[in-house]
C-alpha cells in the first residue's frame, strides 16, 4: 500500500510541472472515459458473474478452488449466526457489490454495522463502503488483495480487513490508522478477535477445517 506521504510527495511533484493545465485536461479526459466504460459496465453487469471494476477496468473472476469457498464457509457459519442473534447489522457475500469513488469491488465477505444497514433496500444493487471486509487469497488476486483493494478500502474509512491465505493457513487482521491499514497480528493458529465487532471470534485453525 502506497503510504500517505508518498501519495503527498506525488502531488508536490505533479505542481511543480510546468504545463499542468494540459496535463489536468489530459486526466480529465482520461477520467470521462473511464466513468463511460464504468456506467456501461454497472448496466451490463451479469449477477451471476462475479465482476469488479478497478481502475477503468472489468476484472472477471474464475470458478474458485474447495480450499477458498471452504475458507469462505467456515468463517460465514459462524459469522452469520453471530450477526444475526445479535441484531449487529448485515453480512454481504461474495456477488454483493461496493461502490467506493473510483472503483466497483465485489468482497468476499463484508459487514455493516447496523446503523448503516438498516437503511439499505430490497431492490438495492450497490452498496456504500463497509466497516469491515475480509478477503481470501488466491493467485489471481492477491496483488489487488494487497494492492489497489487495500488502498482503497483505508482511503474509504473501512476499519477492519482481514487477508485469509489458504495456502499458508494463516490470516492477517489489519486495523485502519488515519486512513491507512496498519498490521495488527498475522496468526497460524489461536483465536483471531475482530476489532470492529466486538465479541466475534474465531480460531484461525477452524477457518481452514476441510
Amino acid at each position: 500500500m502506497k503510504p500517505l506521504n508518498e501519495s503527498m510527495n506525488v502531488r508536490d511533484e505533479l505542481l511543480k510541472i510546468p504545463d499542468l493545465r494540459s496535463l489536468l485536461d489530459e486526466l480529465e479526459g482520461i477520467w470521462r472515459e473511464e466513468q463511460i466504460r464504468r456506467h456501461t459496465f454497472w448496466a451490463e453487469v451479469d449477477e451471476n458473474r462475479k465482476a469488479e471494476f478497478i481502475l477503468g477496468e472489468i476484472i472477471y473472476h474464475s470458478p474458485i478452488y474447495g480450499r477458498h469457498w471452504m475458507a469462505s464457509s467456515n468463517i460465514l457459519t459462524r459469522l452469520l449466526p453471530f450477526v444475526k442473534e445479535n441484531n449487529l447489522g448485515k453480512v454481504g457475500i461474495e456477488k454483493v457489490m461496493i461502490r467506493l469513488t473510483r472503483n466497483d469491488y465485489e468482497p468476499d465477505i463484508c459487514f455493516w454495522l447496523k446503523g448503516q444497514a438498516e437503511n439499505f433496500g430490497k431492490t438495492q444493487s450497490a452498496f456504500p463502503p463497509p466497516d469491515f471486509i475480509i478477503e481470501i487469497l488466491s493467485e489471481s488476486t492477491k496483488d489487488r488483495d494487497y494492492g489497489i483493494k487495500m488502498t482503497d478500502y483505508a482511503l474509504h474509512g473501512i476499519k477492519e480487513y482481514w487477508i485469509v491465505d489458504p495456502e499458508n493457513l494463516s490470516v492477517e487482521q489489519y486495523l485502519l490508522d488515519q486512513k491507512q491499514f496498519q498490521l495488527a497480528q498475522k496468526l497460524r493458529e489461536g483465536i483471531l478477535k475482530a476489532e470492529v465487532r466486538k465479541g466475534f471470534k474465531i480460531g484461525v485453525k477452524d477457518i481452514f477445517e476441510e
